[in-house]
């Protein structure tokens, strides 16, 4: 409804597609959003974050753009897709600026009407008319209630979420589409709308419209390129293809009553939709879009880059340090974003005297994969090395003595079972002993925010070091925050803040890359790690020895077209397989040839590395059973109900479901410690 109220005031010369957006909406022109146009809004191009926390003291349309305006774009508005609720509320809100009425004032007048379509609209007076939306935490069944948190607060009517519907009024609203706007919308703003608006290198939408992107599954496999449609969080979804004049509407609430997924079915709805139409022929349709067009050269990255806590530690002059003794615990991957070590940085600030340094897992350099390394003496500062992956695994009270601070960095990966950050956990704890500060010069987490996987159930270990999920969503300095308050460690804990957010994709942050581990050599492999790296202990091989380690995975008892077969059915969104061959020269079957596949992530913002983890398992122990010694993934995971649901035969959707208590009370957890908006 958005989209089209919008189209409707375009229409009227009262919205221009190509202005920026504070011509309607000057408050939203701090942090770089000045420069985001209507069009980009519409096409979810403009660089925004996904959505805005439905926490905090706000309420009502006021409230949501308050938040907004604290935003800043994590991408040049127009070089990058990513589906965002933000971008609809400030249209809904550009909405009501140049109407002048609320947004289901208006949609209703001017669409729902006209159309015919009685039982559609925003706040349903008769919560018997409609289905349950949702069942929240404390029990509560959700019915004539909009199920999305933030249009909660928002009262209702907002601009991303809210309209409540029927199939039948949908069916009108498609015909009104496929006959050209029936008199709601002009021919030509129906053609506007429905035509490729997005850039050559970036999933082609139009304007509120799907066309071909990761999301655009539910044509199903005969459908042509060249429709367009739409799907909804709960399962709901419409695809309209002009050129058989058909349309398909599936309503469905995968959120009621215990959680579900409805992609395969959505897929499986648009094959069988196509095959229901008589007489036409899909394997040759006139008009409809290449289903491979030629790739554009996007523009360049974001102009201003991301500052990690070392780089603005050296702006400042290392003021916060001088007349300090310290010691550092740091590898290859404590740099400047010169690539100047941290180690030659502190051990030549004025004022600041580097005493001793630490190395965790792969030394001080990085380049070691192996148990119990020694200590030893860096080179180019005469400086002590104490390894802290060897007989110990924590400072000893000597190595202490005498100093002020202890200072970490360390890049992370995001992972829960990446040793890293148990190191620093380990480090807190003896800090909190010695009675010495404890400075974490923070990092970008390279794979962004996001959450999932089960939360640590099993006991504590250098591979679990604290009771946060596989993929955590934070940096080390939100974690040592975490850790510390958490363990009542006392230590002292200060964060170096990273500068203009630390939390989106690190090869959007202007940073230099340094290889975090001998295996860890792309965002790529860091971004699989939390779902692949689950099988670790099992008997197959992900990658070790090979050009893509955690991209290409298997062992030598895999068919890999079977096995590919099965991920495939899966219909995880976001990732790809092909089934190949390989024989690792290193690591798990050493000089074996493996049946497996190789692993291609094609949209990283909706790919879900644990989902892919646990399916593979699934998959494994179905197809090899015990070969695939499926059980041992219970040291990674850390959580064995997760690992007998595997074994057990459980779906994917009853798997997350039983994650859910353990994310809720993780998400509240971590809230007091967390630095960064989200």
């Amino acid at each position: 409804a958005t989209a089209t109220a919008v189209m409707k005031l375009h229409e009227g010369g009262k919205v221009d597609l190509e202005e920026k957006m504070v011509r309607y909406l000057p408050e939203m022109g701090e942090g770089g959003k000045d420069a985001i146009t209507v069009r980009q809004l519409l096409t979810h191009t403009s660089g925004l974050r996904s959505g805005i926390s439905s926490r905090g003291d706000w309420s009502g349309l006021a409230g949501a753009l308050g938040e907004i305006r604290r935003e800043t774009p994590t991408d040049v508005p127009g070089s990058a897709y990513r589906y965002s609720d933000i971008n609809f509320i400030l249209l809904g809100a550009i909405v009501e600026r140049v109407s002048g009425e609320g947004l289901d004032v208006f949609c209703s007048r001017e669409i729902f009407k006209p159309l015919g379509m009685t039982r559609s609209g925003y706040l349903p007076g008769n919560a018997a008319d409609t289905a349950p939306t949702e069942k929240l935490a404390d029990g509560t069944v959700l019915r004539g209630v909009v199920h999305d948190p933030t249009a909660r607060k928002m009262g209702g009517v907002a601009g991303h979420a809210g309209l409540f519907t029927t199939a039948e009024d949908l069916a009108k609203f498609s015909r009104m589409m496929l006959s050209g706007g029936a008199g709601i919308l002009k021919p030509e703003t129906v053609r506007l709308m429905t035509s490729v608006q997005t850039p050559e290198w970036l999933p082609r939408r139009g304007f509120g419209w799907d066309i071909d992107s990761p999301y655009t599954g539910l044509r199903g496999n005969l459908l042509p390129i060249g429709g367009f449609g739409h799907t909804g969080w709960t399962g709901t979804s419409v695809w309209i293809d002009p050129f058989s004049e058909t349309f398909i509407i599936f309503l469905s609430n995968r959120n009621h009553p215990s959680g579900g997924n409805s992609l395969l079915l959505q897929r499986e709805l648009g094959t069988l939709a196509a095959q229901a139409v008589a007489g036409y022929n899909f394997l040759y349709v006139p008009g409809a879009l290449p289903v491979d067009p030629k790739k554009g050269i996007p523009p360049a990255p974001a102009p201003v880059p991301v500052l990690n806590g070392i780089d603005v530690l050296k702006r400042e002059g290392f003021a916060r340090l001088k007349g300090m003794k310290v010691g550092l615990v740091t590898n290859h991957t404590g740099q400047d974003r010169e690539r100047n070590s941290t180690i030659d940085l502190l051990h030549k600030a004025d004022g600041v005297e580097l005493k001793v340094l630490f190395s965790p897992e792969h030394g001080i350099r990085g380049e070691q994969d192996h148990e119990k390394i020694t200590d030893t003496k860096d080179q180019g500062t005469g400086l002590p090395v104490k390894s802290l992956y060897g007989k110990t695994r924590s400072p000893l009270p000597a190595d202490l003595e005498g100093l002020d601070a202890l200072i970490f960095d360390i890049q992370d990966i995001g992972c829960r079972f990446y040793t890293y950050i148990s190191t620093m956990a380990n480090c807190i704890e003896q800090a909190g002993k010695s009675k010495v500060r404890f400075i974490v010069l923070d990092r970008v987490n390279p794979i962004s925010a996001g959450v999932e996987g089960p939360v640590l159930t099993e006991e504590r270990s250098f591979i679990a070091t604290h009771e946060i999920p596989v993929r955590h969503g934070m940096t080390v300095g939100e974690l040592a925050l975490m850790i510390n308050g958490e363990r009542k460690s006392g230590a002292q804990v200060e964060v170096v803040k990273c500068e203009r957010a630390g939390l989106q994709w690190y090869d959007r942050c202007g940073l230099p890359w340094r290889n975090p581990s001998p295996n860890m050599r792309s965002v790529e492999a860091a971004t699989l790690y939390p779902g692949v790296g689950l099988l670790e202990f099992c008997d197959i091989s992900v990658g070790r020895g090979t050009e893509a380690p955690f991209s290409l995975v298997g062992a030598p008892y895999v068919d890999e077209l079977r096995f590919v077969s099965e991920l495939t059915r899966a219909g995880l969104p976001g990732v790809g397989f092909v089934p190949v061959r390989f024989t690792p020269d290193a690591s798990v079957f050493k000089g074996r040839e493996c049946g497996g596949v190789r692993i291609q992530v094609t949209n990283r913002d909706i790919f879900r590395p644990v989902d892919l983890g646990v399916v593979m398992a699934s998959a494994f122990h179905r197809l090899y059973g015990k070969q695939a010694g499926i059980s041992k993934m219970l040291k990674l995971t850390g959580d064995r109900a997760t690992v007998d649901a595997v074994l057990a035969g459980k779906s994917l959707d009853e798997i997350r479901v039983a994650w859910e208590p353990g994310l809720r009370a993780f998400s509240t957890a971590r809230a007091p410690y967390l630095l960064y908006a989200r």
